[in-house]
């Protein structure tokens, strides 16, 4: 049993069929071989919907060989990771807090909220200056929690 290379695609086809989005994927190498999946929908996650999905890809992994000690299922939390396009999209108005590889302006960390974005850039308000940032330049993104 392995892992293929194209497991993301696997539960994202999985996931799509049950009517959810694949926000995340994290699979420990070495000895932990934990599969952590993290799952969204419109409607919020919920319980029922983490059981359903491990269950689900608890019987995929067997008929597809894929070898893992244990998986996880959950939602993003309130600090939902932003990695498509389509996120950044969907979540215009929202804070988000992104962090760059190559600074730009002299800084790798930018807040704000987001105004706008493409296939390529994303537009944030920091600080009521517009600022396009390249998503190839993205080291990580993520919802800022609004409480």
């Amino acid at each position: 049993m392995s892992q293929p290379a194209s497991l993301p695609a696997v539960v994202e086809t999985a996931l799509s069929g049950l009517g959810y989005e694949l926000v995340d994927l994290e699979f420990g190498q070495g000895r932990s071989r934990l599969l952590r999946v993290f799952i969204d929908q419109p409607s919020g996650i919920g319980l029922a919907d983490c059981e359903r999905v491990s269950r689900h890809l608890t019987q995929l992994f067997a008929v597809e060989n894929i070898d893992y000690d244990r998986l996880e299922v959950s939602s993003p939390g309130l600090d939902r990771p932003l990695k498509k396009p389509a996120d950044f999209v969907r979540f215009i108005g929202e804070q988000a807090r992104v962090t760059l590889r190559a600074p730009v302006s002299g800084r790798r960390n930018f807040t704000g909220a987001i105004r706008a974005a493409d296939e390529l850039t994303v537009e944030l308000d920091v600080e009521g200056q517009q600022v396009r940032l390249a998503l190839a330049n993205l080291d990580r993104a993520r919802l800022v929690p609004q409480l």
